[in-house]
């Protein structure tokens, strides 16, 4: 016995038509005028049943989300409040560079660095973060905290007179020169 084709038509079928209008009959009977064809569809954003599946599709039409990716404050508040997760990390981060080009380097780097760490700190703790939310969680965190921990290191490891030294690492940059 073949297989039943789930995307053709049966009698007294309420759905729309590919691209069309809903039917007639299809305001009767059925809530929100959706039908189920099988026990794994479900509607697109336009309402109509669409089987969902975990393959991935061939060509990419939309991108999801990420999670906590929505607005940080009430939609009713401004735009910088709705967002003020990213902006305080920008506005660190700029400040970080322009100490840096005032000649004031390593604590500009290292403000640079601890704003990428208030970054991944953010992304943990809170469920929504804006713009700041790339990613999964798990990879902004990851990301934010990598950088942020490796610049902040290797500002305060810079020469002349650094800050932090550890000492083998000096030994491996001679055996690996020498």
């Amino acid at each position: 016995m073949p297989a039943e084709d789930t995307n053709a038509e049966r009698p007294g079928d309420a759905r729309a038509p590919e691209g069309g209008a809903p039917r007639a009959s299809q305001a009767s009977g059925e809530p929100d005028g959706i039908t189920v064809r099988d026990p794994v569809s479900a509607p697109d954003a336009e309402g109509r049943p669409r089987r969902t599946t975990r393959r991935f599709p061939l060509f990419t039409r939309d991108t999801a989300r990420p999670e906590g990716g929505g607005r940080a404050a009430p939609g009713d508040a401004p735009a910088p409040a709705r967002q003020w997760p990213v902006l305080t990390v920008a506005l660190l981060v700029g400040v970080g560079l322009l100490l840096t080009a005032l000649d004031v380097f390593r604590w500009g780097l290292v403000l640079v660095g601890a704003a990428l760490l208030l970054g991944a700190a953010l992304r943990w703790t809170m469920p929504r973060v804006g713009m700041l939310a790339v990613r999964s969680r798990f990879t902004d965190i990851a990301t934010y905290g990598v950088l942020g921990l490796s610049i902040a290191l290797l500002a305060l490891m810079a020469q002349p007179n650094p800050v932090l030294e550890i000492p083998f690492l000096k030994d491996t940059l001679h055996f690996t020169v020498s």
